[in-house]
């Protein structure tokens, strides 16, 4: 029986954006090898997101996600948000075992993340329209593809704080 294999620290594959690149942008990685990327904030991991994630693992060799900062979540979502930590929801996604590689951004969208990573697949939820989604041009220009998958129903942070707000007397 083959042993199981040695599992990656999580705080291994937090990696900031030039470590990042050098390992996975377009010129760097080896042939033949995709690259997978998706992003978001990732507040309250749930099943919606670890379903998301592994079936865009699913598409190639590599996930990599990028994670927006706490500043950029607050411009995005308000001062409420994020409810974690930036390096909480890393350490968080870095833990699961479809994900190779965690960045942090902190501008309001990932576009120029995408442009100097140019991924191979670029994934988005199915609630996104493909005009809507930003890098994609950068990346089909590129020679990759868009994959819309589709949206779990009923799993979402926001849901999951209405739950909590509704049941707090």
């Amino acid at each position: 029986m083959t042993p199981a294999p040695t599992p990656v620290a999580p705080l291994s594959k937090l990696l900031s954006r030039e470590p990042l690149l050098a390992r996975f942008a377009a010129g760097a990685r080896a042939p033949g090898r995709r690259v997978v990327f998706t992003n978001g904030v990732f507040d309250i991991l749930h099943r919606g997101h670890v379903e998301y994630l592994y079936a865009a693992r699913a598409l190639g060799d590599f996930l990599v996600v990028g994670v927006n900062t706490d500043a950029s979540v607050r411009r995005l979502k308000g001062p409420g948000r994020p409810l974690n930590a930036e390096q909480d929801r890393a350490v968080v996604l870095a833990a699961l075992a479809c994900v190779d590689a965690v960045t942090l951004f902190d501008e309001d969208t990932p576009r120029a993340l995408i442009a100097a990573l140019l991924p191979d697949v670029l994934v988005k939820g199915g609630d996104y329209r493909p005009d809507d989604v930003v890098g994609r041009a950068e990346v089909e220009a590129a020679g990759g593809r868009l994959v819309l998958l589709p949206f779990v129903e009923g799993r979402s942070t926001t849901a999951l704080l209405e739950k909590i707000r509704s049941a707090t007397p």
